[in-house]
């Protein structure tokens, strides 16, 4: 019996923790990370850059608007989608993000 090797693609974990500084691409404000944060603390947008959180492998890199915020107990949670292929994601809002910003979008989605 003869075997032929397969070479399989390595498979990403569910989540990969990635600590990162940027400079976000809507507003300009520096980010520093802290291995969870995927998005800008100031306006809220996030990067299309990963498939599963922390893998960077995605191509996309299109730019992600809060489309909804919902919350669980005293937890805000962001829905973001990317403005260029429709790819959603959910994150927590951080302890150091913009509370106005977040207001702000509330306020319009209730307006609409």
């Amino acid at each position: 019996m003869r075997f032929s090797s397969v070479i399989m693609p390595k498979e990403t974990k569910k989540f990969q923790k990635k600590k990162e500084d940027f400079v976000c691409e809507r507003c300009g404000v520096e980010n520093f990370g802290n291995g969870y944060t995927n998005h800008c603390k100031e306006c809220l947008w996030s990067k299309h850059v990963d498939i599963n959180p922390g893998d960077r492998l995605s191509e996309c890199g299109g730019m992600m608007s809060v489309i909804e915020i919902q919350t669980k107990g005293d937890t805000y949670i962001l829905t973001h989608r990317c403005q260029k292929c429709g790819f959603t994601r959910r994150n927590y809002f951080g302890e150091n993000d913009n509370f106005d910003a977040l207001i702000k979008f509330s306020q319009k989605s209730v307006q609409e």
